[in-house]
């Protein structure tokens, strides 16, 4: 749902802030598009639908109704399946999230992003503070066990003292699935050019690693488990859906400038594609109607393409890349081939970045830290065997 009400002033997404949707035209080529991918590839059973943005709690229930109906009569949508919906406070009044509850959803992620009224406003969200605890109380009477939020941390004139506060309030206020961001600095969005301006200053880079060594430290002692880089749950609410990109699993983009990695058996193709979206919404429907999908971009990807994606992802959760899972897309060239030789791998794992074990390959508490800066010399390792 690529809409908006208003643009955040660090958003850099595909979003759009228009004067008037028509909603029917939107539900009927989601609707179509879903229809003609999961026909091409030929799936037989989804095991998650995330309806991200834009601002999908601005569509109504039953265009996200809609669009289940169309997976289930499409593939095997199980009862238990998980179905997000991103949300933002200011779309999200009790009988709204009500709807979306009996449309299908079961699970709701809320951009919260803070709990300061004074960066909430440098930030451009729609909402207050005490607007986002309203909305993230409402969401767990719906949908105990299975509300996330997104917080933003490393913003200009942020402490450290202010972000351990925020993650103390986050923790009173939802205790099931948290995401915390390190907020960056886009080109071409009011807040990069306001920092470039001189008119906020942009914190360090120690006081970053500060902040997001100390939200690690407080959560853990929470009970949460750190699961991936920006990711934590507590009592398993790990999400499905995200565990799916990171295992390199296949899955279908539907709308709007969304991504895809599936096989297209359905027209007789054998390899794993990459697939963007048209990301215009006129263009994109236009498409859709004329052709079934508006898919602006396809990839055959190699096999060492898959596995540069299936490393760079996989070492982000705290699972790491298994041996069984590598297998899966390297049976000729195994883990330990690759990584237990002499070279970048093994160094890693000396300074205590890295493990490989009979589990897999996977960071180190500290290494998952500091992954980007280990992945370039892993990836040449990989490129060279």
């Amino acid at each position: 749902w690529p809409y908006c009400r208003k643009r955040c002033s660090y958003c850099n997404f595909n979003t759009y802030v228009v004067p008037a949707v028509d909603e029917a035209a939107v539900r009927a080529c989601l609707v179509r598009e879903a229809q003609t991918l999961l026909r091409l590839s030929q799936v037989h059973s989804v095991s998650s639908v995330f309806f991200g943005g834009g601002t999908p709690s601005l569509a109504s229930p039953g265009t996200v109704a809609a669009v289940l109906e169309a997976v289930a009569a499409a593939a095997h949508l199980p009862a238990g399946a998980e179905v997000t919906l991103e949300a933002n406070p200011s779309s999200t009044s009790t009988s709204r999230l009500a709807g979306f509850r009996a449309g299908g959803v079961n699970r709701l992620s809320i951009g919260v992003q803070s709990l300061d009224d004074a960066e909430l406003r440098m930030l451009g969200r729609e909402h207050t503070a005490a607007e986002a605890q309203k909305a993230v109380e409402a969401a767990r009477e719906l949908f105990p066990g299975r509300t996330s939020i997104d917080l933003l941390f490393g913003l200009p004139g942020q402490s450290q003292d202010a972000w351990a506060q925020q993650l103390e309030a986050a923790l009173g206020l939802c205790d099931d699935h948290i995401s915390l961001y390190q907020l960056t600095l886009e080109r071409g969005t009011a807040l990069a050019a306001q920092v470039r301006g001189g008119v906020l200053a942009a914190p360090p880079s120690d006081l970053l690693a500060d902040m997001y060594q100390t939200a690690r430290t407080v959560l853990a002692a929470a009970g949460f488990r750190h699961y991936e880089v920006s990711n934590f749950a507590r009592k398993g609410a790990l999400s499905t859906h995200n565990l799916s990109y990171w295992r390199a699993d296949q899955y279908i983009g539907v709308g709007p400038g969304a991504h895809g990695r599936f096989v297209p058996w359905g027209e007789g193709g054998h390899s794993r594609e990459a697939r963007v979206q048209t990301p215009e919404p006129v263009a994109w429907m236009r498409e859709v109607q004329s052709q079934g999908h508006g898919t602006r971009n396809r990839v055959v990807l190699s096999p060492l393409e898959q596995l540069e994606e299936l490393l760079t992802l996989g070492l982000r959760m705290d699972e790491g890349v298994t041996h069984e899972h590598w297998g899966h897309f390297s049976p000729q060239l195994s883990l330990q081939a690759v990584f237990g030789v002499p070279g970048e791998a093994r160094a890693l794992q000396q300074k205590g970045w890295l493990v490989l074990d009979s589990g897999g390959l996977r960071c180190t508490w500290a290494g998952l830290a500091v992954l980007d800066s280990l992945l370039p010399d892993l990836l040449w390792q990989l490129q060279r065997a």
